[in-house]
């Protein structure tokens, strides 16, 4: 007798039986959704120098040919512009910046590929997909604790972005994608050169550069194999685009899987691991995404995390910058409410509470710093309510760091003041005492 599908299976057959072509890419309907999506997601010109809205305007005159071009297999991808950020942990990450022709016509292939790998993607993937998050990651991550697996193994692949293998890549698309004009495009964008910010050319012979709409969608297809590797040993595991923590129950455990997942990555996936920051421990000795995941299962911000928002206050209340007040309120508003939309996941954040006076003394530290004289000193205080004798503060001779916490700077800053203004700590009420 034969089996009933479920509803998944159903799915998964009518996607695979109407197969991606270059024509469904570039069908007007597709094209449409993907520039509405380029023009949301925004971001800098690539190297021809086009903004969003002078891209807007070259495509509509020069579309036709282009579109000829792409179907006729002559059309070659801009080199991809080169930006080096610095990482967290040192060093720097190198993203790429596509034209906005090429982030349009990406996207559309990334629109038309994602349905065709989605329902066969590991539940245990979350980076870069649909309806998934990295706050939905962590909390996988908190149940498999909950159950008992409280040992973590972090395993970091060493640069992979910059490290996959074009021909293994290639291959397993080519799985699924029949049409060779389709993927001869999307071999030529992998193989598109990176211009330095010096000018120079470097021509790609691996790696995916972070910044392009494809990306992401190829390096989840990469490591999918790697992904049902582990669903197959029947390991409890969560990966966020190249970050993967695997729980097991026991010290012992965890370092007999770590070597074993290891030795398949770099046997099977051509990419070296980096041993020296891949490691096992208790879930509080480690972080995922940002998090601390207590082995009571508690969800708290990582110490790394932590350092790291002691770094951004110092850098954003820096005296020294050359910002109106206003500017000032409104870099911190946006840097301080993304930053707690993310972390207030935590359920355990004394962490992050304890830094909330120190914050508010950068704050006031700030201010002090901007008043410069004595004589603007003692305007602003008298400004802002200060009377008396403890005007006479404005010509004390202290550094800013001590007057930050002086009685009349506070006075002056109270926290009420501060929240007033606009310069509001999200996690901390606004009655709060100094």
């Amino acid at each position: 007798m034969s089996r009933a599908k479920n509803g998944s299976e159903t799915m998964r057959e009518t996607v695979t039986m109407e197969p991606v072509t270059l024509e469904s890419v570039l069908a007007k309907e597709n094209l449409n959704a993907a520039w509405a999506q380029v023009k949301a997601n925004g971001g800098a010109a690539g190297v021809d120098g086009l903004d969003i809205e002078h891209s807007a305007e070259y495509l509509r005159e020069h579309w036709e040919p282009i579109k000829a071009a792409l179907l006729a297999g002559r059309y070659q991808p801009e080199a991809v512009r080169a930006v080096e950020i610095p990482k967290a942990n040192g060093g720097v990450r190198t993203l790429g910046v596509p034209i906005v022709r090429d982030r349009l016509i990406e996207q559309a292939i990334h629109q038309k590929l994602s349905p065709v790998w989605e329902p066969d993607f590991s539940g245990h993937s979350y980076g870069f997909r649909p309806a998934r998050s990295a706050h939905d990651a962590v909390r996988a991550g908190q149940g498999f604790i909950k159950a008992g697996k409280s040992w973590v193994i972090d395993i970091d692949l060493k640069n992979f972005f910059d490290r996959v293998d074009h021909d293994k890549l290639m291959h397993l698309v080519g799985q699924k994608v029949r049409d060779k004009r389709l993927l001869r495009l999307i071999g030529d964008y992998l193989r598109a050169p990176l211009q330095m910010p010096d000018g120079r050319r470097e021509q790609r012979g691996q790696g995916t550069p972070q910044g392009g709409p494809l990306s992401p969608l190829l390096a989840n297809i990469y490591l999918d194999p790697l992904d049902k590797e582990l669903e197959k040993r029947g390991l409890s595991f969560v990966r966020y685009a190249d970050d993967i923590a695997i729980f097991v129950s026991s010290e012992r455990a965890a370092g007999r899987v770590k070597q074993s997942v290891i030795a398949w990555i770099e046997k099977h996936l051509k990419v070296e691991v980096n041993r020296e920051k891949s490691g096992s421990g208790p879930s509080d000795q480690s972080g995922l995404l940002g998090f601390r995941l207590y082995t009571d299962g508690r969800i708290g911000v990582s110490p790394k995390t932590v350092e790291r928002l002691k770094v951004k206050v110092r850098e954003l209340w820096d005296g020294r910058q050359s910002l109106t007040s206003e500017q000032l309120r409104e870099q911190w508003q946006r840097y301080i409410r993304g930053w707690w939309n993310y972390f207030a996941l935590a359920d355990w954040r004394r962490e992050v509470e304890d830094l909330t006076g120190w914050i508010r003394r950068h704050m006031r530290k700030c201010f002090w710093l901007r008043w410069e004289k004595p004589r603007g000193r003692l305007n602003a205080l008298h400004r802002l309510g200060v009377r008396g004798r403890a005007l006479g503060n404005a010509y004390c001779g202290k550094g800013a760091w001590a007057m930050a916490r002086h009685p009349s700077l506070q006075q002056a800053l109270k926290n009420a003041t501060l929240q007033r203004y606009g310069f509001d700590i999200p996690w901390s009420p606004s009655t709060a005492r100094m």
